[in-house]
């Protein structure tokens, strides 16, 4: 029973803290696709699935919800595809003009295979300039995995904005709703380039950048907080290096000596010592030839000598006293951002390790998969709310530095991919990104792998 009640936790505690950090990561993103006027049309806490709850923004027209699949959450955001083709601009002019259409009329009209007209009309669902109409007479419903026979417009405001753009009124003259014509009064390209701008694809490079760093940067900025102020409110232990004394052990060296507890030691042998650091070293000569040597201290401001008798010829590990017992240390802010700046550059590199090839295997030895992020979430759990924070943000900061690595389909990846872009000034094929990401997916599995095996050995078979 024990043991399922262990399996029981681990999962529960494995999956809260992953949920929540994926949610944040998600969070990230859509903040700053929103930030940039990007449309957003989902966010969910939870893995995609057909059961949800959730509840539309009439705001943003984002759709806010949970859904069973608890491990993890997720965004979308208009335009990430980069699906491009000369005809959108045609194709979204038709839908506009008459308010709904069949895919296999826009096929006709604009002299292509069906096939294509649903990818164009797919890329325009995805700008969030269309939307599909389920027929509910052909027996067609959202849920479906196939996209249905029609699409149409979404309901526009007189001056073209949808529910999903800032700003939008659709109580002003001239607004239609959804399946309703709406000519634009504008050349095609003209309003394609207008809808365009208003998903990822129509961002500018340095907004498209932000808009991918912002996940993981949120994920290090959680846990940069996190630990911060968990320095100022918990405190730092420490043990004073000073050489006052914090106890003495009868029947030892010192106790015979006659030190006792508050005697602060200030010579060893004739060699001055003011840290317990210090004294420390110059006692190892004595302790390690057992020879006999004079101890000066001080009590109550006056200075005693004594001698310390060591038994002849034989190594000792020490005399027998002890120091200040642990004391706690109350950082500001200041001096707790300072430290957690250098936990932060620790786990920068320690992850940047990963990506070299000397470094590789050695890093993932000492990784966690899932199952051993859950059995230490159980743990720090049972342990106290400040281990479970600052587990949980080391995790969190982890998540945030791996997604930045430059290997698709990391954030990092999709980073490289937007500079490379840049700098040869044309968009890579759609045949080179997938290559790029197979090969970014084959190293991903290939981490999971070893360290699934680590884990399995280290937290199953023991």
């Amino acid at each position: 029973m024990s043991s399922v009640l262990s399996v029981l936790s681990a999962v529960f505690w494995g999956v809260l803290i992953l949920s929540v950090l994926v949610f944040v990561h998600e969070g990230g993103h859509y903040l700053a696709s929103r930030a940039f006027h990007v449309r957003a049309t989902e966010f969910f806490l939870g893995l995609p699935c057909r059961w949800k709850l959730s509840r539309k923004s009439t705001k943003v027209g984002t759709e806010f919800g949970v859904t069973p699949l608890l491990l993890g959450g997720y965004t979308r955001i208009c335009g990430m595809e980069g699906a491009t083709d000369e005809l959108l601009a045609p194709a979204l002019e038709l839908v506009m003009n008459r308010g709904r259409v069949e895919a296999e009329e826009v096929a006709r009209v604009l002299e292509v295979d069906v096939d294509r007209a649903y990818g164009l009309l797919a890329t325009l669902c995805d700008w969030a300039s269309i939307r599909p109409y389920y027929n509910p007479e052909l027996g067609e419903t959202p849920s479906q995995k196939t996209y249905p026979a029609a699409f149409e417009t979404l309901e526009r405001d007189a001056n073209l904005l949808t529910e999903y753009d800032r700003g939008h009124d659709f109580s002003l003259p001239g607004s239609t709703r959804a399946g309703e014509p709406h000519p634009t009064g504008m050349g095609a390209d003209e309003f394609l380039a207008q809808e365009r701008s208003h998903t990822y694809l129509g961002a500018g490079f340095v907004k498209r950048v932000v808009m991918l760093a912002a996940g993981p940067l949120v994920n290090i900025a959680l846990a940069f907080l996190i630990v911060t102020f968990a320095f100022m409110v918990r405190g730092v232990d420490y043990i004073p290096n000073v050489t006052t004394l914090g106890g003495v052990v009868e029947g030892t060296p010192a106790a015979e000596a006659g030190l006792a507890e508050g005697d602060t030691v200030v010579s060893v042998g004739g060699t001055d010592v003011s840290t317990w650091d210090g004294m420390v070293a110059a006692l190892e000569p004595y302790l390690e030839s057992g020879e006999d040597f004079t101890l000066v201290f001080t009590r109550d401001g006056v200075e005693h000598e004594v001698s310390i008798d060591l038994p002849e010829g034989k190594a000792l590990d020490g005399i027998g006293f002890r120091s200040q017992p642990y004391q706690t240390y109350y950082p500001s802010f200041a001096e707790a951002a300072g430290a957690t700046l250098d936990y932060t550059g620790q786990v920068a590199s320690y992850v940047a390790q990963l990506i070299q090839p000397a470094k590789t295997m050695e890093i993932l030895d000492q990784s966690s998969s899932i199952v051993g992020i859950s059995a230490m979430a159980a743990e720090a759990a049972s342990t106290g709310l400040y281990t479970l924070m600052m587990f949980a943000a080391a995790i969190s900061m982890s998540l945030g530095f791996m997604n930045l690595l430059p290997i698709p389909p990391f954030d990092g990846g999709k980073i490289l991919i937007e500079v490379i872009q840049l700098v040869i000034r044309r968009p890579l094929s759609a045949r080179v990104q997938m290559g790029l990401s197979y090969v970014g997916l084959a190293f991903m599995i290939f981490v999971f792998v070893v360290v699934l095996k680590n884990d399995i050995f280290r937290f199953v078979i023991g």
